[in-house]
């Protein structure tokens, strides 16, 4: 049972900012979901081992998170401690020795990290830019976009184990597949930075892609309303977003909640959806899809459980 006034005093001894009673609307791009029982801000590696020890030892709820952009929290809040890692870049971003990588802290921005490959003439992540999480959540889900994917440039990831000690990673021990990584089968192992092994480029022909990328993510995505992205994974042998726009999907309401009218593969947030409204529109999609085509869509945001 959360002792909010000994977490305070834990906090307070490494330097961790702690809030009680946050909002989780205000921390995921899907602006939905109730009150967590506290924040906590993690300012280094040091904090969130005696942290995750504190919260493991005495068999507290919590859960990690980056910018929020693939979950979904319900409306009655989650009865536990969200935490999240420093996104400071200045602090938690450098270059490899050689120059042609970058480390990174989990809680930095896909976007600044972009933009800092970009100022240090490296490709191989403008497939990045414009997709909205963190490096952490980038790795738990080895997130892709157009053709690329965080399973192609990293180098490995630092860990955060069960006994709060720290491991590093490889590349090859990730298990990095198609929205996957070994993270999904073991929640308890937090990531807490990675190497990105990059090319020197033309800053130009880089800045050129990272805007041609972004300037098509615009005009297909509905980015004007909450969402987490991708609402749904890519069936084998097609398209989630073909197979909602064939079965006539497109504009359809729950509430709050609408299938996007710009692209199918997208539930957005109109204005005041509610959890309930979005898992009701999902699962009339699904239930639907599956009726007309024989295909199963699975979820891709994950949930934050009570």
């Amino acid at each position: 049972m959360l002792d909010l006034e000994k977490l305070t005093a834990v906090c307070q001894q490494c330097g961790a900012e702690i809030t009680p009673d946050v909002p989780v609307s205000g921390l995921t791009t899907f602006k939905i979901g109730g009150p967590c029982k506290a924040l906590v801000t993690l300012p280094d590696r040091g904090a969130a081992k005696t942290i995750l020890t504190y919260l493991r030892e005495n068999r507290i709820p919590h859960k990690v998170i980056g910018r929020g952009s693939n979950l979904l929290c319900p409306d009655e809040g989650y009865a536990g401690v969200v935490l999240r890692l420093s996104s400071d870049p200045a602090q938690e971003m450098s270059l490899t020795e050689d120059g042609s990588g970058i480390r990174c802290g989990a809680g930095v921005s896909l976007q600044k990290l972009c933009q800092f490959a970009l100022d240090n003439s490296l490709t191989g992540l403008e497939f990045a830019y414009g997709i909205p999480g963190s490096v952490g959540g980038a790795v738990y889900m080895n997130a892709g976009a157009y053709d690329g994917e965080i399973s192609q440039v990293i180098a490995h990831a630092d860990v955060c184990q069960p006994d709060g000690s720290f491991c590093c990673m490889p590349n090859s021990e990730l298990m990095l597949g198609y929205r996957h990584s070994v993270f999904m089968e073991h929640p308890d192992w937090v990531i807490l930075g990675a190497e990105f092994t990059l090319k020197k480029g033309d800053p130009e022909a880089i800045r050129a892609k990272m805007q041609d990328l972004l300037g098509r993510r615009k005009s297909k995505q509905p980015l004007e309303f909450p969402s987490a992205g991708s609402t749904f994974k890519r069936p084998a042998g097609s398209y989630a977003s073909k197979l909602i726009d064939e079965c006539g999907l497109k504009g359809c309401t729950v509430g709050g909640a609408q299938v996007s009218e710009k692209h199918a593969g997208f539930v957005i947030n109109r204005g005041g959806a509610t959890f309930a409204d979005v898992i009701a529109l999902c699962s009339h999609v699904q239930e639907t899809v599956r009726a007309q085509t024989g295909f199963v869509l699975e979820l891709e945001p994950e949930i934050l459980h009570i």
